[in-house]
Order: structure tokens, then sequence, then C-alpha cells
């Protein structure tokens, strides 16, 4: 069997083709998450943070100042994006609970 036929193999066993697609989807769905966090979430949050810039908003304890607005930011398009994913495992899949016996 030749290298070629073999990585033909290989690209059907493992179902490459599909793997890259969905990486692809999951990056721009990612993208199109981050900006609805930053410029429409955030934005409405924005009020009631102290200083009115989230991205800048920090915590100071000390010498130590911890960035926390950004982290609000990151935690918010995290839990979209957890229940997106959440989601399709349930809707699109149609995967059923296992139950214990």
């Amino acid at each position: 069997m030749g290298i070629i036929a073999e990585f033909k193999e290989f690209l059907e066993e493992y179902k490459v083709m599909g793997l890259a697609v969905a990486f692809i989807i999951g990056v721009a769905a990612t993208a199109l998450v981050q900006s609805l966090v930053n410029n429409v979430v955030m934005p409405a949050i924005t009020p009631f943070i102290p200083g009115g810039e989230w991205q800048k908003a920090t915590l100071a304890l000390g010498p130590v100042v911890i960035g926390w607005g950004a982290f609000l930011g990151a935690l918010v398009n995290f839990v979209i994006i957890a229940f997106v994913v959440f989601l399709i495992a349930k809707f699109v899949m149609r995967e059923k609970k296992v139950t214990k016996k």
C-alpha cells in the first residue's frame, strides 16, 4: 500500500475533514460570541461597574492589582459558549443521559 493510499485511509478512518470543519465553525462561533459579549452584553452591564469601563475595571489590594473587568468579560464569554455546546449536545445530537442501574 502506498503512502498516499495510507494517508487517504487515515483521513477517512479518523474523519479528519469533519473535524477540520467543526474546528473552523467553532472558531467562527467563538468570534461571534466574543463580539456579542464585548459589544452587547458587557455594555449593558457597564453602568453597574464602578468607573464605567468594564475592560479596565480593577481591584487594588496593596501592590497587587487584579483586572477583574476583563476576567468578567471572559467568564461571560465562556458561559455563553458552554451553554451553546450544551444545547448542541442536547438537541442536535439528541444524546440521552446515561442512567445508573
